[in-house]
């Protein structure tokens, strides 16, 4: 996907109401209005702990990647909550994003910070 295509959206807080009313509201229009080509999600940080007890936010995932929205989450953050296990279950791909992360912010995708 190219950089003027593609949204990232890098959930990192543990703000429950920013997740819902905020990144996965848009990111999950984001797709069904067209407005971008592909939307990934990375949770990154206290986000990756609130979302392995939030059934709320679970349920909100997965409405997100039945929605094609790609979920992806920082093994290091996730190893660090000891919830890696938890957040593959729940369907999000758990990889180390310092790498991934800054090629994007190089290589000039849009990148909404939540």
């Amino acid at each position: 996907m190219a950089a003027d295509t593609e949204l990232i959206v890098l959930w990192a807080s543990r703000d429950k109401e920013a997740a819902l009313n905020m990144a996965f509201m848009y990111a999950y229009n984001s797709l069904a209005r067209g407005w971008w080509e592909a939307v990934t999600l990375i949770v990154w940080g206290p986000s990756a702990d609130l979302l392995s007890l939030d059934s709320d936010l679970q349920t909100e995932i997965a409405r997100l990647k039945q929605g094609g929205v790609k979920l992806v989450a920082c093994k290091a953050c996730a190893d660090r909550y000891g919830v890696a296990s938890q957040l593959e279950d729940l369907g999000v791909e758990v990889q180390y994003m310092g790498q991934p992360l800054t090629e994007y912010l190089k290589k000039g995708y849009r990148i909404l910070s939540v």
